[in-house]
């Protein structure tokens, strides 16, 4: 089971990404919420870590950052066997 530290974790890593391709596009917040249908405030609060997002997010941050969404998920994040309940 995942605790509240491995949750916050993953958040950081996905805001995280969405910064490497905002700045590797050259892109502010607002260029970003301009395509796609979220608030510029939103995007910068998901770019911290702090917004648990769902994946229709996941879906209108791909289209404002012009990126297929498996793009935004392509980071390393670590899970141990034991932390994977089968």
């Amino acid at each position: 089971m995942l605790d509240d530290k491995k949750k916050s974790e993953f958040l950081i890593k996905f805001g995280n990404k969405v910064v490497e391709i905002k700045k590797k596009k050259k892109l502010s917040f607002r260029d970003i919420a301009n395509n796609c249908d979220l608030d510029h405030s939103y995007i910068g609060k998901i770019a911290k870590g702090t917004e648990n997002i769902t994946l229709e997010t996941v879906l209108n941050l791909s289209y404002g950052l012009g990126e297929m969404p498996k793009v935004l998920m392509d980071f390393y994040f670590e899970m141990k066997e034991e932390d994977i309940q089968k």
